[in-house]
């Protein structure tokens, strides 16, 4: 999967938010506040353009001191989050 054309990654008031811009995003009309582990997440998802919950669970422990089987939980949980508002295709 991959991060759908039209959402940015944005600081606002200090709050990572991720925010639809241009016309891919007309339908969208939310602001989704992710905490610094998710908004890493969704850097890295960016960066490596097509991802899995597998591949970004091993960026996420090589990044962090968690347990793989953790790390596949907590990110199939947000990227979970990702699909039902549709910031993922």
């Amino acid at each position: 999967m991959k991060l759908k054309d039209g959402f940015v990654l944005r600081d606002v008031c200090g709050e990572k938010v991720i925010m639809g811009e241009g016309v891919g995003a007309l339908d969208f009309g939310h602001l989704l506040c992710l905490n610094e582990t998710a908004a890493w997440l969704w850097e890295k998802a960016g960066s490596m353009g097509d991802f899995t919950v597998d591949s970004l669970a091993e960026a996420l422990c090589c990044e962090y001191d968690v347990e793989l089987e953790r790390a596949k939980a907590d990110v199939s949980a947000i990227v979970g989050e990702w699909q039902k508002v549709k910031v993922v295709e």
